[in-house]
């Protein structure tokens, strides 16, 4: 599923720190950082110094080196924002010329008297208030609305389901309905992209905060849509995937994937298995000191999320990739002996043995622990790469997993090796191969399963954009922004009909992906591509009108100070002088009248 690359060396590029970063100097390497050491074990050439110097150089380049269409006076007032310029394309857009809205200091922002409805409106709240200044309190709405608010309503519709929304722009405000409190935080996001990019910066500044006038239709095509992060290889703290769920948030993407064991680390806890993160959590490639999350830490990744209707997707690799289990506990060795630590990047040696009782009390007992904090409906079991396990053996381990899982109360959800074996009711593959034929997938397919689609050439994150790419792999292909694009997910796979793809999801693996910096990096600009995959209608697929939409996030992105790739296929607008900085005070309490108003997205 992966293969091995090195990550940037300690000289390379300036750091990037963990938590709440400043907004990237454009100087620096884009989205890369020096925190992490150079991993002397990894199977391939150990580049000299000159070689990191040289990569560095052209990430640099890539940064400051105009973009082909950039605008070129980087003086010039920024470009408008038109009401068709949103990621992922809308379902139906009609603008109606001369009805911008103009967001103004004393605009109240109402909501239906619906809790989650309120949160949604909260989270707006919060999104504004940093750049604007204005204070935009939340309180219950009514129609008709006074002019110059923006309303958040739910009600009744036919056509847009449980995430889709309306949004009308007018001269007078703004609305937006629909008939779940996630259709109302869909929206929420279209309206945010709608302002001018300065809105994400975190301090107030001189802008005039206009809406294009009209009105928008949007549901999603696909139920599923997500992302991948690969936290077993590099640990990644609780902020870090906070962070990342925002990402998601802001694309409308919904899932979120944690790959949490693998090899080089165990990353959870389970009560009735210490071991596994006390021993099991303490590596990670290259040597590093490893980590993982409390019971506590992985609820408030999943609170966090559901907050922002993302729904995360725990996965523990079985019965493959378990050398930290087994380092941890060697009974469940075939041999019956612990292992060393694993920090290398092999893959395919390892696995609990398939023949013992007391291997399925382990997979019991932290499948049951896991579905035990996990809300979501999915259990992803892994499945890939058990390279040494008998074709029999594993599909007997396979099928009584999947049982497992039914017991805890969730759907299976395994790479697509597991494909062959008995059909476990509801279960999904997740598909990461790279031809656009899979027969023994698609009678799967046949026998009941369902697809999300992560082909290996073009939605895997950690392939490098280009040869020069200074962290990533390349042995599905090099994946630029346009080849992250060009494909459909509801014909790729012969033999598989559209209705059986319930979606698609992006994944990253970090062997050579070290720090929050480098992990945006590697998912801006695809994330976007892969995001309207998902969400938009086939019908409104078109590279060029992509990449056009896509450039203006250009700004937002160094505004909000992430990380991203300035790819040479994207018209970046031209770098233009930060935005005067103003003084308007926020209130730091709501008033009596307002929702509490969550953390903002990233």
């Amino acid at each position: 599923m992966t293969a091995a690359n090195t990550p940037l060396g300690a000289d390379a590029v300036p750091a990037v720190p963990t938590a709440a970063p400043e907004p990237l100097d454009p100087s620096r390497a884009a989205g890369v950082d020096e925190r992490a050491p150079a991993h002397h074990d990894l199977p391939i050439h150990e580049p000299t110094a000159a070689e990191l110097a040289q990569a560095a150089a052209r990430a640099a380049d890539d940064l400051l080196a105009p973009a082909t269409g950039a605008a070129d006076d980087p003086a010039a007032p920024p470009a408008r924002v038109r009401l068709g310029d949103v990621v992922p394309a809308p379902e139906r857009v009609a603008p109606v010329p001369g009805a911008d809205f103009v967001l103004t200091a004393d605009a109240v922002i109402r909501v239906s008297p619906d809790e989650a409805a309120r949160a949604v409106a909260g989270q707006l709240a919060a999104l504004l208030r940093p750049a604007t200044g204005y204070p935009l309190p939340v309180t219950h709405g009514a129609r008709p609305e006074p002019a110059g608010d923006i309303t958040l309503a739910l009600a009744a519709s036919d056509d847009l389901g449980p995430e889709g929304y309306r949004l009308d722009v007018t001269s007078d405000g703004v609305r937006i309905e629909a008939t779940a409190p996630a259709g109302l935080f869909h929206g929420a996001q279209t309206l945010r992209q709608l302002l001018p990019a300065a809105i994400e910066s975190p301090v107030p500044v001189a802008e005039r905060w206009a809406l294009p006038g009209g009105s928008i239709t949007d549901r999603p095509r696909f139920p599923y849509r997500g992302a991948m992060l690969d936290v077993a290889r590099h640990f990644f703290g609780v902020p870090d995937v906070l962070r990342v769920i925002d990402h998601l948030a802001r694309y409308k993407l919904n899932h979120l994937h944690l790959h949490l064991t693998d090899d080089q680390g165990w990353r959870i806890a389970v009560d009735s298995w210490p071991r596994l993160t006390e021993v099991g959590g303490a590596s990670e490639v290259g040597g590093g000191p490893g980590g993982h999350y409390s019971r506590d830490d992985y609820r408030r990744i999943v609170a966090y999320a559901a907050e922002r209707h993302v729904t995360v997707v725990p996965e523990i690799d079985l019965p493959g990739h378990t050398n930290a289990a087994l380092t941890a506990y060697g009974e469940l060795a075939p041999d019956g002996v612990a292992p060393p630590p694993h920090t290398g990047t092999d893959v395919g040696f390892s696995y609990v043995d398939p023949t013992n009782e007391r291997t399925y009390e382990f997979v019991a007992d932290v499948l049951g622990e896991i579905a035990a904090l996990t809300p979501g409906p999915w259990l992803h079991i892994g499945g890939d790469e058990a390279f040494k396990v008998r074709p029999d053996a594993y599909a007997a381990f396979v099928e009584r997993t999947q049982r497992i899982v039914a017991g805890t109360g969730k759907t299976v959800v395994g790479w697509h090796q597991i494909a062959p074996v008995a059909h476990a009711e509801g279960r999904v593959l997740q598909w990461w191969g790279t031809k656009g034929e899979d027969p023994v997938t698609a009678d799967a397919v046949q026998r009941g399963a369902r697809l999300v689609l992560s082909p290996g050439n073009h939605a895997y994150l950690d392939m490098k954009y280009a040869p020069d790419t200074p962290i990533g792999h390349d042995w599905a292909g090099l994946i630029d922004v346009r080849r992250a694009y060009d494909w459909d997910p509801g014909t790729h796979l012969a033999g598989v009909p559209a209705d059986a793809v319930l979606g698609v999801e992006a994944p990253l693996w970090t062997e050579s992906v070290t720090s929050r910096a480098e992990v945006e990096f590697m998912l801006f600009p695809r994330l976007p591509a892969i995001a309207e995959l998902g969400w938009s209608p086939r019908a409104t697929h078109d590279w060029a009108g992509f990449r056009d939409r896509l450039a203006g996030h250009g700004p937002r992105w160094t505004a909000a100070g992430t990380a991203f790739h300035r790819s040479p296929e994207i018209p970046w607008p031209a770098e233009r002088p930060a935005p005067t900085a103003r003084h308007t005070a926020v209130p730091a309490q709501t008033g009596p009248e307002e929702a509490p108003a969550p953390a903002p997205s990233a």
